[in-house]
This record gives structure tokens, C-alpha cells and sequence, in this order.
């Protein structure tokens, strides 16, 4: 079942969607999903449902809510060139960084602990191209919160820059679930092991691995590279994080 709902925060209500299981009154452990960069869209929402019916209340923020509303993004025409589809998405990237996406988590984690169909005193994080590296930083930024991150074809986890997600490693306490992409620029081997380093220095619970045979972008199904298979693995690998965590 999908509700639309909007979340306090000190900028304005945030835009964001949940699921819960179609059947049952709950309480369900609370998820929080990051989506990819091609934004809001039937595909989010078929991830959303798949996740809730798995026995989860599911939290689908809009990363670019700041940005809504906004025509649907046609990542296609957006990499192709098109210049009206590059301009929106460009607009909404220039929406968010990685300051206002953990203001706005604080918002969205509060805003759980007072849904009485979830249980959100320990939550898990999970997100996809960008969202890999939003559901990392939530877990080093809010550690007595966050019990479980995954991060699937994420990109720039691992990087000189400052604010880079592994360098929160050894705030984090969460079990960590990382698999990237092959042959992917933005989080190739040396990025891979940097992490896995990161993660194995702070103590954590981690698995950090690259998936072969798999592209940037494999598991929403309205992506150019979507994988069967591939997708598949991660709701497998994805469902038993979060039952090994959250339902323990």
C-alpha cells in the first residue's frame, strides 16, 4: 500500500511516499530508501511495494524535493544530450548536497519515531546510485539510529574528497552492505578496497565487494541496464540484511 505524505523540516515539507504490507496492522521495522539520480518514478514505487511485502514499513523520500515539482526525468535523453532533459537534471542534482540530505534524513528519522505502524528506534537504510552514498553517510552521521546500510551500484564512496561517506566509517555502528558495479569510474577497485579498508579498520560488520557482470544502474527495472538476475541478488541480499538486523 503506497501513501503520499510530506515531512516536516526546517526548509519546508518534504515530499515522500510510503509503503507498508498489504496485509497486517503492523508495527513493521522502519526502512528508509534512497533513491537513484533519475528521481521519483514508477520504478521507485515498484521498489517501495517489493520491500514493504517483505515485512517492512518503507519510507520513499524525494531527494529533490527542494526541486518539486518536476516533469518526469528521462535519464536517456539526459545522457544523450538532450539539452531540455540535461537542464532538469542538472536543476535538480543542483537541489541537494550531502549537507541538506542529512538535515533532511534527521527530519525523516524523527518524523518515523512518531508513525505508530513503524518500529523506528533502530532503522535501516538502503539506496541506489547516489543513494548508496546518502545510506552511508546516514549511517556515520546517525549511528545510534541507523542498524543496517546497503548501497547497490553507488558511486563516490571512497573519495579524496572531504566529505567522502568512508571517512565517517569510524563513527558508524551499523552493519554495512556495499556492491558496486563493474567497470564503473565511480566506484572502481581502488575506491572498492579503500572502503572495505575503512570499514574493516572501524570494526564494523561489513561486505564490500564489486558485482561482475553487472552495470551502473542494473536494479530498477526502467533502467537501460537493468538486470534480471542481478536485481534478484539484491533482494536477496538486500531482505536478509535487513531481517538479520531489524528483525532480530
Amino acid at each position: 500500500m503506497k501513501t503520499d505524505v510530506a515531512i516536516p523540516t526546517p526548509e519546508g515539507e518534504a515530499r515522500a511516499f510510503v509503503f507498508t504490507p498489504n496485509a497486517g496492522e503492523g508495527p513493521w521495522p522502519a526502512v528508509i530508501l534512497y533513491m537513484d539520480a533519475p528521481a521519483i518514478r514508477p520504478a521507485m514505487f515498484e521498489m517501495g511495494e517489493r520491500l514493504a511485502e517483505a515485512g517492512y514499513y518503507v519510507l520513499l523520500p524525494d531527494v529533490f524535493w527542494r526541486a518539486a515539482p518536476y516533469p518526469p526525468l528521462d535519464i536517456r535523453k539526459a545522457f544523450g544530450g538532450d539539452p531540455e532533459m540535461a537542464a532538469l537534471f542538472a536543476r535538480l542534482r543542483a537541489s541537494t548536497d550531502a549537507e541538506k540530505q542529512m538535515a533532511d534524513t534527521k527530519a525523516y528519522l524523527d518524523w518515523l519515531t512518531h508513525q505508530p505502524q513503524a518500529i523506528a528506534d533502530r532503522v535501516g537504510v538502503t539506496g541506489y546510485c547516489m543513494g548508496g552514498g546518502i545510506a552511508l553517510r546516514a549511517a556515520g552521521t546517525f549511528p545510534d539510529r541507523i542498524a543496517a546500510a546497503a548501497s547497490f551500484h553507488g558511486g563516490n564512496l571512497a573519495t579524496d574528497e572531504d566529505n567522502s561517506p568512508h571517512k565517517l566509517a569510524p563513527r558508524m555502528k551499523a552493519t554495512i552492505l556495499v556492491a558496486g558495479a563493474d567497470e564503473d569510474r565511480h566506484f572502481d577497485e581502488a575506491q572498492c578496497e579503500r572502503l572495505d579498508a575503512a570499514l574493516e579498520d572501524a570494526g564494523l560488520d561489513a561486505e564490500v565487494s564489486i558485482w561482475k557482470g553487472l552495470k551502473h544502474g542494473w536494479v530498477p527495472t526502467d533502467m537501460p541496464v537493468h538486470d534480471a538476475a542481478g536485481a534478484e541478488r539484491h533482494w536477496q541480499a538486500l531482505v536478509a540484511l535487513f531481517d538479520r538486523t531489524l528483525k532480530a
